[in-house]
Parts: structure tokens; C-alpha cells; sequence
């Protein structure tokens, strides 16, 4: 008779202004419209966030069909293809793939390779007086140029999204690239929140006041005003991709 392994060990933490997920607590979730896949709520409103980050693996028969209201979504392919249907067109997205989704708009990913997994941000829309909703966005990671980060060359940023150039966008996509050795310059304290995932290479990263060895595959929080900092450790590059909210009034006035 097989036995059932037990165990009780894991490197996840929660606390109140951050989170390091690691992926193996993981328990699949059921979203109506999200069929014969597997969901894994990684950031949450119920953890305190004011957005949601999820992870999807799908199969070769899976389908993820609906509507945003309320939020916009951004889907990241991570591994594997799939199809996307929107505003009447198909178009086929590969690894580092992304679709901006905005408010308002009906959705289907399917024909997807055996074991494609997709990261998504989540974020309620708060609409600009002067401005129009943004429209859809399908591009690849690989079109997006990489600019040098606060004047050091062994950091570099991707803006997946035009958040710099069209206040539209009420959240920013980025993926961070830090050569070997490489940190950030300063510890950041800021209003920004923050949800992230490991896509290369690992390092160390300090939330609040304590340390927290990081890998690829894992994913982090961070609450407003979390002091963070970040270092590259190992022979490869550490590779992120994080969200964050922006262009908006901090209060209400």
C-alpha cells in the first residue's frame, strides 16, 4: 500500500506589508468561464493587495473565456503558445507574449500548447477625466527595447506598457533585468504596490526589515511604502516582471 508523504515545510511568507510565494502551498482555484486549466491565486485583495496575480497552466483543452468589467487584465506567457480571440481578430502568442486587456472587452484564449502557463495582473480601472480608455495591446517582450536604469548599465528596463508616455494607463508592466552582481541603488520606500514573479535567475531581496533568498518561478508583494531592495547573486542574469499602480492622484481631492 502506497503512503501518503507528509510535510510541513515550506518558504512561503505572509506578513502584513509583504509576501514571498513560492509555489509549493499552491491550490487550484475555479474561475466561471476557465475551463480545463489550472489556477493558482497568488496575490490577492484577501492578502491585503489592491490588485490580483494569477498564474494559468493550460492543456490542449483548455479555454479561458470572458468579459473584464470592472478590472483590466494583463496576460504574460511564460512557457508554451496559445491563441487569443479579440475585437474579431486570432492572434497566436508564444513565450513573452503579452495582451493588455482593457475594461469592456470579451476574451478567449484557447488552442493552447500542452503545459503553456500564463501570468496575469489584475487591476479595477479608475478612468481620467480627458482621457479615453486604453486600447488593446499584443506585443512580444523581445520588441520592447531595454533602457539603462538610474545610469547603471547592469540594470536594465523593460516598459511593456506605454505608462510613461499616455496617462490613460492607470498601471505599469515592467521586466527588470539585473546582470550578475548587480542591485538596486538605494532602498526604495514608495506608494507604488508591487507584484512580481521571478522569470531568470535568483538573489536576495530585503522587504521591510528582513532577507529573503529568491528564485525563478517565485513570486512577491509588496504594500505600499515596504522598504525593498534587490541583489543579483549568481553567474546569470536575475529577471523579473512586476506591476505596479501610477498616474493617479494619491488622494482623493
Amino acid at each position: 500500500m502506497s503512503k501518503i508523504k507528509l510535510t510541513a515545510l515550506s518558504n512561503t511568507v505572509v506578513e502584513r506589508d509583504h509576501a514571498v510565494i513560492t509555489g509549493d502551498g499552491f491550490v487550484n482555484s475555479v474561475v466561471p468561464g476557465w475551463t480545463n486549466c489550472e489556477v493558482n491565486v497568488i496575490i490577492n485583495e484577501a492578502m491585503g493587495a489592491k490588485f490580483c496575480q494569477l498564474l494559468i497552466t493550460l492543456n490542449n483543452q483548455s479555454e479561458l473565456k470572458g468579459k473584464t468589467a470592472l478590472s483590466q487584465i494583463f496576460f504574460y506567457v511564460l512557457e508554451g503558445s496559445c491563441d487569443l480571440k479579440i475585437d474579431g481578430s486570432t492572434s497566436t502568442l508564444k513565450k513573452r507574449s503579452f495582451a493588455y486587456v482593457p475594461v469592456d472587452k470579451d476574451y478567449v484564449f484557447d488552442n493552447a500548447q500542452e503545459g503553456t502557463q500564463i501570468l496575469t495582473f489584475h487591476k479595477e480601472y479608475e478612468p481620467l477625466s480627458g482621457y479615453k480608455t486604453p486600447e488593446v495591446i499584443i506585443n512580444n517582450a523581445e520588441n520592447i527595447e531595454q533602457t539603462i536604469y538610474c545610469g547603471d548599465s547592469d540594470l536594465l528596463m523593460q516598459n511593456l506598457l506605454p505608462d510613461q508616455t499616455d496617462l490613460s494607463f492607470d498601471m505599469a508592466v515592467n521586466i527588470f533585468t539585473y546582470n550578475p552582481g548587480a542591485n538596486l541603488p538605494f532602498v526604495e520606500t514608495h506608494i507604488m504596490e508591487h507584484g512580481l514573479m521571478y522569470l531568470e535567475g535568483q538573489g536576495v531581496y530585503r522587504l521591510a526589515d528582513k532577507w529573503y533568498p529568491i528564485k525563478k518561478g517565485e513570486s512577491i508583494w509588496m504594500a505600499p511604502y515596504c522598504p525593498q531592495w534587490f541583489g543579483a547573486l549568481g553567474k546569470e542574469p536575475a529577471v523579473y516582471i512586476y506591476y505596479k499602480n501610477i498616474n493617479r492622484l494619491p488622494t482623493t481631492v
